[in-house]
């Protein structure tokens, strides 16, 4: 067999990419796919429907990514019936949705042959599968190495202790490797042990050590001692071996894709002084009250800072509503009276979306009000721009505190995490820490280790870079597998 025919084989072997049902998921499992596709991998991503709110929503999405990568493949599992579930916490019915998908998941496996099958947290139920056709499994951890040492120990937790990490208030929880954390911080599907949710990450908890390994959207200069920690097999139930980490971020996304909206938002940047505006964006799903909308724009106000802002209608009343799309928010209704006139020029509010990657690049750009999900915290270092943290969901509450504490590259506002997250942040508040980051010593401190920061993830990446070696040998040794 010539060389041309060698890869022609190997080509027919893809690597499998399973992100579980969401954009957030979705987004970073297609970047990882774009950098293996680039080495010159087969790439196919299975893509299952959520269980709640809009299916069609990754239509167009996945339509321009694929014009873009003619190497990377889509592959729809059949849409499967989800019975309602006891949980509160639609963490459950991602995980429900993935375990009734193995039955689609086997059959496509099975005639794929794929050399590897990677897979995100909440799809441990595919584990079963892979073990039953024999395919190597791997984990891609889309959040940092710290929340990965987190899952690692919470089975030693849960046997520590009966207590709830609801009943535990702002008594800290140790684990090795990273900072302790109030029990609020916690995520809110473990708050409560006998909710459903509470089981399903504990058993996905379990499962971290089934997989042949976890690539990381991390690097390891940004959680030096997490990423130790877990290597050194610190971070598992006694007994159990730790599978290898690799470490291969920061990636982010290469380019926005699906919205044409994005025009407005750099033009009026471009009439900005540099380092000059507060970028205010809280995620695809952070929504705030009609209440908390109208403290955020008298801070705003207050500050005097240059600001631009993303709007997004407030979640609605009505349950069955809960995960669908929000309306076009109503500016007028939401925002103070005369608010856009008396901060015209200064101030830029944009409805529901922004190119938040491109956004962030921008030279304008000086500072970011964040979330704290893991994309955001990346594309935020990747761009040098320092964080005001403003979590609101997910593992949202302790990258807060990762990020303070440890990495030292966010600083808090406070009032969100009265009533387990559903306090109001104050106006005053508002307006002293946008003032605080933009103009103080502190501020300027925050920027300098944020400019390290970005410096050592550019580092990372390029060739020779610690990110780049580690997925250069992980690429090559599936090739091997490929070829064997």
């Amino acid at each position: 067999m010539d060389a041309g025919d060698a890869a022609t084989t190997r080509a027919r072997k893809p690597v499998v990419l399973y992100p579980s049902p969401g954009m957030g998921h979705l987004v970073s499992m297609i970047e990882l796919g774009k950098v293996f596709a680039a080495r010159g991998l087969a790439v196919t991503v299975v893509v299952v429907d959520p269980p709640y709110g809009n299916t069609d929503a990754t239509g167009p999405f996945l339509a321009g990514v694929t014009a873009a990568n003619p190497a990377m493949t889509f592959h729809r599992l059949p849409k499967v019936e989800v019975p309602p579930v006891a949980s509160k916490h639609h963490e459950s019915l991602t995980f429900e949705v993935t375990r009734l998908s193995n039955l689609g998941l086997r059959d496509f496996l099975a005639g794929a042959s794929p050399v590897v099958l990677i897979i995100d947290f909440f799809c441990n139920a595919a584990l079963d599968v892979a073990d039953e056709l024999g395919v190597p499994a791997y984990m891609f951890y889309t959040s940092g190495a710290e929340i990965l040492a987190f899952f690692l120990y919470l089975p030693v937790l849960h046997a520590q202790t009966t207590a709830n990490f609801g009943e535990m208030g702002e008594e800290l929880v140790h684990a090795p490797g990273i900072p302790s954390f109030p029990a609020t911080h916690s995520v809110l599907p473990l708050m409560e042990r006998d909710d459903p949710a509470y089981a399903e990450f504990l058993k996905a908890s379990a499962d971290l050590c089934r997989t042949q390994g976890f690539l990381v959207n991390t690097f390891r200069s940004l959680e030096p001692r997490a990423v130790e920690t877990i290597a050194a097999g610190s971070c598992a139930p006694p007994g159990v071996s730790t599978p290898p980490v690799y470490c291969i971020g920061p990636l982010i996304k290469s380019a926005e894709v699906g919205e044409n909206r994005s025009e407005e938002c750099l033009a009026w940047l471009d009439t900005q002084p540099n380092g000059s505006v507060v970028f205010l964006c809280f995620g695809s799903i952070g929504l705030f009250s009609v209440e908390q909308i109208k403290e955020v724009a008298a801070g705003l106000e207050a500050s005097g800072q240059r600001f631009l802002w993303v709007v997004r209608s407030p979640p609605s009343d009505d349950p069955a509503k809960k995960f669908d799309k929000p309306p076009e928010p109503d500016l007028d209704a939401l925002l103070p009276k005369g608010f856009l006139e008396r901060t015209k020029g200064r101030g830029l509010v944009v409805k529901s979306w922004a190119p938040q990657r491109d956004v962030l690049a921008h030279a304008a750009v000086g500072g970011f009000v964040t979330h704290c999900g893991w994309n955001s915290v990346l594309e935020s270092i990747v761009a040098g721009v320092p964080m005001l943290a403003w979590p609101l969901y997910a593992e949202q509450r302790m990258n807060r505190v990762f990020l303070e504490k440890e990495m030292r590259l966010a600083v808090a506002v406070e009032g969100y995490d009265d009533d387990v997250g559903e306090g109001t942040v104050k106006a005053e508040e508002v307006a002293a820490k946008v003032r605080w980051l933009m103009e103080s010593d502190g501020g300027r401190a925050l920027l300098e280790r944020t400019l390290a920061a970005m410096r050592r993830a550019k580092a990372a990446l390029r060739d020779g870079g610690e990110s780049e070696v580690t997925l250069a040998r992980l690429v090559e040794s599936w090739r091997e597998a490929a070829s064997a």
